[in-house]
């Protein structure tokens, strides 16, 4: 079929990948890093097109003919009349508009309200937080407002050269707050309610359609966000879901429709295949483990992890509740953690060091029963981040998810989620490929660990968690809305 390109334009670099269009096998690749503070919150866009030209020099995008883009997710770029920004983007990681996000929660009629609109409950880093946010602190910027993009949006119209019409894709779109999964439309009257004044919006585009041709002929797919590009690399589909073990935690699955849910613990995201990507976060995940290793006084997680090995399942009665800065899911803001369970026996560095691991997995376990007792279909599970790596965490995950685990092997899942995309929308538009069916490349390779005779040891795990969470939080999840583990150690969902 040819060759196409994925370029994956996150928080602090670029990265590119070269594909071949039938198979997905790399041919090369290109990286640069964005000329911007890590742990900035705002920036020029600019320096998003810098970071790319240099990423793509030296004819590495010699002979592609279709690029896919992905990108940074909750970013606003806001445009004038002209399309030129009228301040720097506001990024992802902005807290700033946590104030604002509570008030929109407000305006609307409440939690439920919003869900049943968008899918979704305002967090600051969403686009909608973030124009309500300007229309207060900054009036004349929010005023000069006449049209909304985020960074994959931006980018692709700089890529097809500024054309009148703007595009962007269900993923990206189902993240800002103001488009719904569940119907596929914009709610505008939530934009006008956020900063105060209509404004123009991209149109959304399906999975494998194009956003357009470059002068030159090449063609530039949807494009998406990074959580849907990464999915879509990695290849996930129903039954399948991933878990995100970074400081805090994600568990999100591949489902067939759109979740509202008015407790606000569900995020309805659309994915990039015409399907759905129901995500439920924690707070607390891998700070967890830093924290325990530090109290212990352990070189780093490789050697907690050791020691953690060296107790048994169920850390001989000690339970960790690792809500250590307040927790999302359950919805615990002003929460500690808690330790019990303590005893003569128990009171040993390496059960400690387990109770760590347990209680991590335990909370997104807990996550994860969220999404089951909505009906979706859990039967493998994709470990992603570092500590995936961890034997200790390879040991327990498989029992207390309740399903196969699968750990990826390190790879550039977004940028290759971008170019799988490039490949479909080139091969659609061929005529090669049918707009409802992606090209089958090869998925991720990885390890592959099952719960084994160990299921019912995870059950019995998550039950003695679940005890201790309900016992100083009662009522956290509501009456029979998180599971204690029974039945999960055998694969069954609800």
């Amino acid at each position: 079929m040819g060759i196409v390109a994925g370029l994956d334009s996150a928080s602090g670099f670029t990265r590119i990948v070269v594909c071949d269009a039938d198979t997905g096998a790399v041919l090369r690749q290109g990286y640069a890093p964005h000329p911007v503070e890590a742990k900035a919150v705002e920036v020029d866009p600019q320096a998003w097109l810098l970071s790319l030209g240099e990423a793509a020099s030296g004819g590495l995008l010699e002979g592609v003919q279709a690029i896919g883009v992905s990108a940074q997710q909750h970013g606003m770029v806001a445009l004038d009349q002209q399309g030129n920004p009228v301040r720097a983007a506001l990024l992802g990681n902005d807290k700033r508009a946590q104030v604002a996000a509570a008030d929109l929660v407000d305006g609307l009629g409440g939690r439920q309200a919003w869900a049943e609109a968008v899918g979704s409950v305002p967090q600051s880093g969403q686009v909608v937080a973030k124009l309500r946010w300007m229309a207060r602190n900054e009036p004349e910027a929010a005023r000069r407002t006449a049209l909304v993009m985020q960074p994959h949006d931006w980018l692709v119209w700089q890529l097809l050269g500024r054309p009148a019409r703007r595009t962007t894709d269900r993923g990206a779109a189902s993240g800002t707050g103001y488009w719904s999964a569940a119907t596929g439309a914009y709610r505008p009257d939530l934009v006008e309610l956020a900063l105060g004044h209509p404004v123009a919006l991209p149109d959304v585009l399906g999975p494998a359609e194009a956003a357009g041709t470059t002068p030159e002929g090449l063609l530039i797919s949807a494009g998406t966000g990074e959580t849907m590009a990464a999915a879509f690399g990695l290849g996930v589909g129903i039954g399948d879901a991933v878990v995100s073990l970074g400081a805090s935690g994600s568990v999100m699955a591949v489902h067939h429709e759109a979740l509202a849910d008015p407790s606000g613990m569900i995020t309805s995201f659309a994915d990039a295949t015409g399907m759905h990507l129901p995500v439920v976060h924690t707070v607390n995940a891998v700070r967890v483990l830093r924290g325990t290793s530090a109290l212990l006084g352990t070189e780093d997680l490789n050697e907690l992890s050791a020691l953690a090995l060296k107790s048994t399942p169920g850390s001989s009665g000690l339970v960790f509740l690792p809500y250590l800065e307040g927790e999302r899911t359950p919805h615990l803001p002003h929460t500690a953690g808690t330790l019990s369970g303590l005893r003569r026996e128990s009171m040993k560095p390496e059960h400690l060091a387990r109770a760590a691991f347990e209680g991590m997995l335990c909370s997104l376990a807990d996550a994860m029963d969220v999404l089951r007792g909505r009906g979706v279909e859990v039967r493998r599970v994709f470990l992603l981040g570092a500590a995936a790596g961890l034997p200790a965490v390879q040991a327990a995950a498989p029992s207390i998810f309740g399903a196969q685990v699968v750990v990826p092997e390190p790879a550039e899942y977004a940028a290759l989620g971008a170019a799988r995309q490039a490949a479909w929308a080139l091969g659609a538009a061929r005529g090669n490929l049918s707009p409802h069916q992606p090209p089958a490349w090869q998925g991720a390779e990885a390890q592959a660990f099952e719960a084994g005779e160990d299921g019912p040891v995870g059950a019995s795990v998550r039950q003695q968690y679940a005890a201790t969470r309900d016992q100083i939080h009662p009522g956290a999840f509501g009456a029979g809305k998180s599971g204690t583990g029974a039945g999960l150690a055998s694969g069954a969902s609800e």
